[in-house]
């Protein structure tokens, strides 16, 4: 029965580790793209939310899109 290879080598594994935990940030913002999952879509979402619901109000207090 053969040992199936690793995917990566365990000394670049130690360095990622070794890395990641020397980072002084928060975890979930440590990797380089995380910033982009973790700050800039969730704002993205909330302020196409707030302008939605802004417009909907906009909309309903001026009577504009009822149907008759």
């Amino acid at each position: 029965m053969s040992t199936e290879a690793p995917f990566r080598p365990r000394e670049k594994l130690f360095e990622k580790q070794k890395y990641y935990q020397n980072v002084h940030k928060y975890t979930h913002l440590k990797g380089p793209l995380d910033k982009i999952t973790s700050v800039a879509i969730p704002l993205a979402l909330a302020a196409s939310s707030l302008f939605l619901i802004g417009r909907g109000i906009y909309n309903m207090s001026h009577g504009i899109g009822k149907k008759e």
